[in-house]
């Protein structure tokens, strides 16, 4: 592969970026001059379903619910790399087992720590 090619593909990838930062920065500032601009009293409460709002908008969750959901992503994360390990273990012979059973591991100790703590018990 030449020098000019190796040059065109960062070529892309700054298009690219500058595509990404250049598309989100000029549709919202061309919806923010074109968007209707009367804001009267109905439009700007809470709800525009015609109930006045009862009570704080913001409820407090209890932190479990997002320890829970963290540690769902973690599982699901491990899922995602534990299916590409067991197709290519044929190819990564020793050290990927043993790397996969290092990260295995890891994740246990997690879950064990999560346990003792409690985490995963509602009351």
């Amino acid at each position: 592969m030449g020098l000019q090619a190796y040059y065109d593909n960062y070529i892309l990838v700054l298009i690219f970026m500058l595509l990404g930062v250049a598309l989100p920065v000029v549709s919202l500032t061309f919806g923010r001059l074109l968007r209707p601009k009367n804001p009267y009293a109905e439009k700007i409460t809470t709800y525009e379903s015609g109930i006045q709002p009862e009570g704080d908008a913001q409820v407090r969750y209890h932190v479990a619910y997002y320890i829970v959901a963290l540690e769902f992503i973690i599982f699901d994360v491990e899922t995602v790399f534990l299916i590409p390990w067991a197709v290519a273990l044929g190819h990564l012979g020793w050290v990927g087992l043993n790397m996969m059973l290092v990260f295995i591991v890891i994740l246990a100790l997690g879950l064990a720590y999560s346990w003792k703590k409690k985490v995963l018990e509602w009351s």
